[in-house]
């Protein structure tokens, strides 16, 4: 069992950066690939990106490429989100996301556990 708690949202204006940050639980934190999915109202929930068990690899939703920054620790069981650049349409419920699988970018059918989620609002 993992539980996946999340901070760091907030409210930010068009262009600033906010820091998300997820701590799991539980000893088997190496056995997941980890992403972080977002969720805007009225609209499907999407990868926004991806990093592998070791940290080897990530991958990147093409609209935030070049904006978006993941990583992973994996000695403090945790992920985190570096954003920048950000955009009034980023605004969404931001989840952290476990997976079963050794592929990036994570399919959402191979998440076995998720964040309750963390508000990120961006205003123009």
């Amino acid at each position: 069992q993992v539980q996946l708690l999340e901070s760091g949202g907030g409210l930010v204006q068009a262009g600033g950066s906010l820091r998300l940050s997820c701590a799991a639980s539980g000893r088997t934190f190496t056995t997941y690939a980890m992403g972080w999915f977002r969720q805007a109202p009225g609209k499907e929930r999407e990868c926004v990106a991806s990093i592998s068990r070791i940290g080897s690899s990530a991958a990147y939703a093409d609209f935030v490429k070049g904006r978006f920054t993941i990583s992973r620790d994996n000695a403090k069981n945790t992920v985190r989100l570096q954003m920048s650049g950000l955009k009034p349409e980023d605004t969404a419920v931001y989840h952290c996301a476990a997976a079963d699988s050794s592929r990036i970018p994570i399919e959402t059918s191979y998440v076995h556990y998720w964040g309750q989620g963390t508000q990120v609002t961006v205003s123009s």
